[in-house]
């Protein structure tokens, strides 16, 4: 008998419930999850306690959140953080718009408006002064610029901590004039309400997908209980993880999109992995199991799983630290945590819970809904499904890889493009004012930021060579007309600006032809042989084109570290090359669909009514890398739980062809509902307000359910069916070691 055989057959007996009683657990998923079953209320005890704790420790010591220059790359990056580390006297500019809401505006009517709004600022703390204003060439708006007090040094705030008491006096202002237009715009006061509009959809999100969870798990369980531990086991590991990652930040500073990622996730694998084991306990017990070796054959088939899982979850996020952006570093950090979270809640306070529950889990019953769920039994939706597939795996197969090309076919002319703030929800209002602001004073729109480095005594000589810059670039007739060059100079005299004004919008042809034009002829034309430290070309059309091209380089990189561990792991989960192999086609398939149904209803304009949203023609350049790795990542999730499923079957020595069959149409209901809850929570971001939170949500929604449906109820099969027992055949250089 060979090795494989023989820790098959020991798999096998593992899973009988045979007196005289309980085998003693092995492996460090079964003597954790063991421990803390004899241990349960110490151990749920532990498990609130380090929540606490870690979201405690994390409003101690404060979240760092990211600046600008964190999330850049390439060269957009260097000006960035010129300007960011200079202290520029405009710094905290906000400009306010004095506007005819028709026909013009009388200079006696904007001087009083003006003269008022001077004695209101007057009495604010935070402003220091208040400029001159300026005059549209429509003859209907002035432009009133104030300046922030920001402090200096260590004291220093961001606009948007100072803005508010402005915010107020701008506002009342209005109020007195209903006929005008009385707003303000400035990097604070769109900072605040951008901050603001965030925090509301991230709520609103929570506030939905959380319900909606716990309904679908009510029809899926028709028990109290067990619908809400899932739950339970998700918002706690958010949490938890949310501190984590708060304590983390003093390292990897937070990105504004993570706590919505960590949310997605955490809700996703922690009802999924607490799924795995209710399921599996509740078929043991309906088959006549103990409710002690019903819990412990779900930990030592599910347990194992979901460790298996959890691990390949982890390395495919943790693929995004190759991506050379701090942005993706923020947001691997805390789905890294938030799976991990997950996976240790799921291998002791999970099984804590369930070992203290017992039969419990199944009350209170809901009536209508108890009757409904069969446990155990096969799914006849998916036997109907699954009867073709398997009499013709080869037809079957062929059909479903067209189906999915066919998805994946558009990601071929796929565009990307970094949103601006022409691509803000316009039910912003401070991006209402914007436009009118553009509009009426075009050189306040799109602009690309020249900056120089030098010696102090060479403020001068810098000043002349940028103004000389100036006049070139008006020269060509490709930039926004400006009779006198928009230079400013830092307080210490070593960082000199200059923008250059485009008009149309920063992702246009127009702002990235003349960003190539000032990057590769007219700044190094003016700027060769002079003495600086160094210069760059900055600003949102440089930020989306460098950010882009960095995604483009590192992507493959990315893809190869994910496919080659998450590959690994499977060889050494399953001890197949041919499972391995094929784990990693159907997972590529699954995103490549995705990224086809992102071109198909964000590049074009036919689904903007059903998502409320504007084309801009592009894929937010960082979705393609973030829906790979968790994409990848969750799939593992179905496919582990399947497999394993599938593998009991062969282990026990029946046939493949039965096998496949009773391994698929037995975890139906699991992968239906995880998947359920899945594209439900992600359809409901999809509903938020930014372009990036709707892209996100549309690619995971839809991946997610091409993985449950078409991938594991045809593809997989169908592959399995022809492999045959060459799927399970362990390669003579892997030994076969112990599931754990």
């Amino acid at each position: 008998m060979s090795v494989t055989e023989e820790s098959q057959q020991r798999d096998a007996a593992r899973q009988r419930n045979a007196p005289p009683g309980i085998a003693p657990p092995r492996g460090v998923v079964e003597r954790t999850a063991a421990w803390s079953m004899a241990h349960r209320k110490t151990t749920l005890l532990l498990w609130v306690l380090a929540v606490i704790l870690a979201y405690g420790a994390s409003m101690v010591t404060g979240v760092q959140d990211q600046e600008d220059a964190d999330s850049l790359t390439g060269q957009a990056a260097v000006a960035e953080r010129m300007l960011d580390d200079a202290d520029f006297a405009d710094e905290g500019v906000e400009r306010v718009l004095i506007q005819a809401r028709s026909g013009k505006l009388s200079d006696a009517t904007a001087e009083s408006v003006v003269k008022s709004l001077r004695t209101r600022y007057a009495d604010v703390k935070d402003v220091a002064s208040v400029g001159d204003p300026v005059t549209a060439k429509d003859g209907r708006s002035v432009l009133l610029p104030v300046t922030l007090d920001l402090g200096t040094g260590d004291d220093k705030k961001k606009p948007k901590a100072v803005v508010g008491p402005m915010l107020k006096a701008t506002e009342a202002e209005q109020k007195a004039h209903g006929d005008l237009r009385v707003e303000q715009l400035g990097k604070g006061s769109v900072t605040k309400e951008l901050s603001a509009k965030l925090g509301a959809d991230f709520q609103r999100a929570e506030f939905i997908s959380l319900p909606l969870t716990l309904v679908i798990l009510l029809v899926a369980f028709g028990a109290l209980l067990a619908a809400g531990l899932p739950v339970l086991l998700g918002i706690t590991a958010v949490v938890f993880a949310m501190g984590l990652a708060g304590i983390t930040s003093l390292v990897v500073p937070v990105n504004e999109n993570q706590a919505s990622l960590i949310l997605l996730m955490g809700l996703a694998v922690g009802v999924d992995y607490s799924l795995f084991y209710i399921r599996r306990r509740r078929e043991e017990r309906a088959l006549g199991k103990s409710p002690e070796a019903a819990l412990r054959i779900a930990v030592a088939t599910s347990g194992r799983a979901v460790l298996v899982s959890g691990l390949t979850v982890a390395i495919a996020m943790a693929g995004m630290f190759l991506s050379g952006s701090m942005l993706f570093s923020s947001l691997a950090l805390g789905t890294v945590l938030v799976v991990l979270v997950a996976v240790l809640g799921s291998l002791t306070a999970l099984p804590a819970a369930l070992a203290g529950l017992g039969d419990k889990i199944d009350r209170p019953r809901i009536p209508l809904l108890w009757r409904r769920t069969n446990v155990g039994k096969e799914s006849k939706l998916w036997g109907a499904v699954l009867r073709p597939v398997l009499k013709a795996p080869g037809a079957s197969l062929a059909v479903g890889l067209v189906a999915m090309l066919a998805l994946a076919a558009p990601a071929l002319d796929m565009k990307l493009k970094m949103p601006g703030d022409e691509d803000l929800p316009r039910s912003y209002e401070v991006m209402q004012t914007y436009d009118r602001v553009v509009e009426a004073f075009p050189s306040e729109g799109t602009s690309h930021a020249v900056a120089v480095q030098a010696d102090k005594a060479r403020s001068g000589e810098v000043k002349e060579l940028l103004t000389g810059l100036h006049a070139k670039a008006m020269a060509t007739g490709r930039f926004a007309d400006a009779d006198e060059p928009d230079l400013s100079v830092s307080k210490d005299g070593r960082v000199s600006r200059l923008e250059l004004h485009v008009k149309g919008d920063a992702g246009g042809k127009q702002a990235k032809d003349t960003l190539e034009l000032l990057r590769s002829d007219l700044a190094p034309a003016a700027l060769k042989g002079a003495d600086v430290d160094k210069w760059a070309v900055g600003g949102a059309t440089a930020f989306s084109t460098d950010f882009s091209k960095t995604l483009k380089d590192r992507l493959p990189m990315v893809i190869g570290f994910v496919m080659l561990l998450c590959l690994g792991i499977m060889l050494l989960a399953f001890r197949s090359v041919a499972l391995a192999l094929l784990t990693g086609v159907l997972n590529v398939l699954s995103v490549t669909a995705s990224y086809g149904v992102l071109v198909l209803v964000f590049q074009h304009e036919w689904a903007e009514n059903v998502l409320g949203f504007d084309s801009n023609g592009a894929v937010v350049s960082w979705l393609p890398l973030i829906l790979f790795v968790v994409l990848y990542g969750l799939s593992m999730d179905y496919h582990v739980f399947v497999l394993s499923r599938i593998r009991e079957g062969v282990s026990r020595g029946g046939s493949a062809h039965e096998a496949i069959r009773h391994g698929i149409l037995t975890s139906a209901g699991v992968v239906t509902t995880a998947a359920v809850i899945m594209v439900a929570v992600f359809a409901v971001f999809a509903t938020l307000s930014t372009l990036e939170m709707k892209q996100l949500g549309v690619g995971l929604a839809v991946a997610i359910l091409l993985d449950a449906t078409l991938i594991r109820g045809v593809l997989l099969p169908a592959a399995l069916k022809l492999l045959g027992s060459k799927a399970w055949r362990a390669p003579r250089t892997v030994p076969a070691a112990s599931h754990d």
